[in-house]
């Protein structure tokens, strides 16, 4: 299953399906030596090797320094030296082009704070140690790492390689094919100990590598990745990737709830598929993890208007481009798809806008660029905005925005208006991409938390680079979790994700809260964290699904008070607003001893009949000694609004002259098949597969060569599960041909 969030996943029902880290560009880094504005330029070379280029650079400007050489991604060079020196450079035939070498403003130095990991170094245990995380094990499932860094080399203590079964688990080079940064980017979040402070500094850092070149391998790897991690007894495990297969009992769920009943802190990506609901993926629905949306850290966003109007664009900058910087008002012409030939005659000076699609974005740019364009701006050609990058660096800026702002900006272009950006000062908010639940069958709230995750600058092989996605949320709070860790050794991973969860901070949009399925129970604090007294677990509440042609029901969850103070905790539960349709009867007031737990139960009586089909979340709040605590709860009417087939993938069956396809029906289906048509007349072929009445779950089929009932080729393929009326559709074009699946 080729799936893409933070980074991709498919399990062991296929040993050989593939998973993909999605959250790192292959373009150049941040030096190491100096993280100001430097005159340094990359250079590509044409018409001859890396090695010919080299030795003539060097004896035509001998006081040049080549800093870096790259002969995998593209063929070239970072060259520092003196300005006129590079410009001379730049003239030399076979240098096709050079670029500026872009300094990234570093964002690790405003969220490790933000959420309080400053403060907590001043704080000290029981042991009279600053929590710094020192004495825990940390450990890491990703790509590898660059324990050379020298930012991570204090913390690095080892870890495995299951990708090339060692004890070296080191970032595919920058050498070597497929070069990787992702891991070692998160384990900089977590405990850098150099130019940039990690949440943890001090942890002992294991690192086991499941994703091998371009961040690809398979998912019985991330299954032996989290057992090492069962056997080395580590206190806090750090998953940034995940599928987009909503499902609470997907193998990765289950292993990774499996290393928490052995005492693991488990942390993952809740995925970056927003912002619609029910796209958090596997392993972020696993239940007893905690799983980890994105917010902003403080930051300053580029926003778009235009003469004449008063709309908005917010701006996502990609990758390997210049930060977007402009002041004044500017014109904007539009592109098309930004192929070479799609160019208006006069774009000099002006910002292009291109729809996404047909071709790379770096190729967009690239015609852009050579048009004298002063920025770029890519719309979506699906619903929604998007994160991308650039396969090399440039020194224009480049932004991505949604389908839908494109499309109105595309129309207002023929007014020939002008364009100017306003910056805005955010923090708090909630990430476009960052996934949302709640969880398909279990109805259960996710994420749990949220955490910086937008322009987070950390460590990357040989340098550093400001990289956004979950991915970089979720170390975030593995960090925190150890510095809890730290703070109350004796604390179970439920206590733990509990501390972080009653201790949150609740995001609110124009004075009103994000629903707990976006959310969770809010951003993380590391402060209130580790000096909370009074825990309540869970720490969010799912009251299942209810029909609504049904009598009233009562839904009760039990939950524990926990005292971890030393005098009295009480515990009182505020009677919540009054909606229609539900009843609360609630605990009214508990006392709990010192180092004591009771356990009392929740109830909430429900009229179906007020509801209609749909989610209904809210909070219950609870005062106790030190202050509040707020409880996330939801439930669901009838068959609510989620999708009703995901991840479905295609390919060789490990049977001889086979196919393998399957999808996941997170509810099951009333009626589901795969239709074929031939693509040019659009006439109906047959079924692939046809049922009714199929059950919830992976649908895993092999189709031998011999059982088609029609010639092997391409067709367009429609796939569509239908249930309780409604029906959700997938269009691909499907290549039934063993041959050409073979050589792909």
């Amino acid at each position: 299953m080729r799936l893409v969030v933070m980074c991709s996943i498919f399990l062991f029902f296929m040993p050989n399906a593939i998973i993909q880290a999605a959250t790192y560009p292959s373009i150049p880094s941040l030096p190491l030596d100096d993280r100001e504005e430097m005159k340094r330029i990359i250079v590509f070379v044409e018409g001859q090797s890396v090695l010919s280029a080299k030795k003539k650079l060097m004896n035509t400007y001998p006081s040049i320094r080549i800093v870096r050489t790259y002969e995998t991604a593209f063929k070239g060079f970072v060259i520092e030296g003196d300005s006129e020196i590079l410009k001379q450079v730049t003239d030399e035939p076979y240098i096709k082009e050079a670029a500026p070498v872009s300094v990234y403003q570093t964002h690790i130095e405003e969220s490790v704070p933000f959420i309080g990991g400053e403060d907590i170094r001043g704080h000290f245990n029981e042991r009279h140690e600053r929590l710094t995380g020192k004495g825990i094990k940390v450990g890491i499932i990703d790509t590898g790492i660059d324990y050379t860094h020298p930012d991570l080399q204090k913390s690095f203590r080892g870890g495995f390689d299951v990708v090339d079964q060692d004890d070296d688990p080191m970032e595919t080079k920058m050498n070597q094919y497929g070069a990787t940064i992702h891991g070692t980017h998160v384990a900089g979040i977590i405990a850098a100990d150099g130019k940039l402070k990690g949440v943890a500094p001090d942890v002992s850092l294991y690192m086991y590598r499941a994703l091998g070149p371009n961040g690809m391998g398979t998912s019985d790897q991330v299954i032996a990745a989290i057992e090492k991690a069962i056997e080395d007894k580590v206190d806090v495990l750090n998953l940034s990737l995940g599928n987009n297969v909503n499902s609470p009992d997907w193998p990765t769920s289950l292993a990774l709830n499996k290393a928490v009943e052995k005492g693991i802190v488990a942390v993952v990506s809740s995925g970056n598929a927003g912002p619609k609901p029910w796209t958090v993926g596997s392993p972020g629905t696993a239940s007893k993890a905690i799983s980890v949306g994105a917010s902003t850290p403080p930051i300053r966003v580029p926003y778009l208007t235009l003469s004449g109007h008063e709309k908005e664009i917010r701006l996502h900058p990609l990758h390997g481009a210049k930060e977007w910087n402009l002041t004044g008002s500017e014109d904007i012409v539009y592109a098309k798809i930004g192929e070479k030939t799609d160019f208006p005659t006069d774009v000099n000076g002006k910002v292009v806008l291109v729809k996404r699609g047909l071709i790379t974005f770096t190729e967009k740019v690239e015609n852009a660029v050579q048009r004298g364009a002063k920025a770029v701006l890519i719309y979506n050609d699906q619903k929604g905005a998007f994160m991308g990058h650039l396969e090399k660096e440039y020194s224009i800026p480049v932004a991505a925005i949604s389908k839908e702002d494109g499309t109105w900006l595309r129309k207002q272009i023929q007014q020939k208006p002008w364009l100017k950006t306003v910056y805005r000062e955010e923090v708090d908010t909630l990430a476009p991409f960052s996934s949302r639940g709640p969880v398909t069958s279990t109805w259960a709230i996710k994420p749990d938390v949220v955490a910086p995750g937008v322009a987070i600058d950390s460590t990357i092989p040989n340098g550093y680079l400001a990289l956004q996605g979950t991915s970089m949320a979720a170390p975030h709070v593995a960090g925190a979790s150890a510095i809890v860790k730290q703070a109350h050794p004796d604390w179970t991973p439920e206590q733990i994700k509990a501390a972080l969860m009653n201790s949150a901070t609740p995001l609110e949009q124009k004075g009103k809260r994000l629903p707990a399925y976006e959310q969770g129970a809010g951003r993380i604090d590391i402060v209130k964290a580790v000096d909370i007294k009074a825990l309540i677990y869970p720490a969010s509440l799912s009251f299942g699904q209810i029909q609504s042609n049904g009598t009233r029901v009562e839904k009760e969850v039990k939950v524990t008070l926990d005292n971890q103070g030393e005098e009295p905790q009480r515990f009182e539960f505020l009677q919540p607003d009054h909606h229609a349709g539900i009843q609360w009867k609630l605990p009214h007031s508990v006392l709990v001893p010192a180092k004591e737990k009771k356990q009392v139960t929740i109830m909430a009586d429900i009229t179906p009949s007020m509801y209609k089909k749909g989610v209904y979340e809210g909070e219950l709040a609870v005062e106790t000694n030190d202050g509040v605590i707020r409880l996330p709860y939801l439930f669901v009417t009838n068959e609510p609004d989620y999708p009703r087939l995901m991840g479905f993938d295609y390919g060789l069956s490990d049977f001889r002259d086979a196919f393998h396809y399957e999808l996941y029906l997170p509810g099951g289906a009333d009626e589901f098949g795969i239709a074929l048509y031939d693509p040019d007349s659009l006439r109906f072929i047959g079924f692939l597969d046809w049922q009714r009445n199929v059950g919830r779950g992976l649908r895993s089929i092999d189709v031998k060569k011999e059982e088609l009932s029609f010639p092997e080729g391409v067709y367009k393929a429609i796939i569509f599960a239908k249930k309780s009326g409604k029906e959700d559709r997938l269009e691909i074009d499907l290549v039934l041909d063993l041959e050409w699946l073979k050589n792909r």
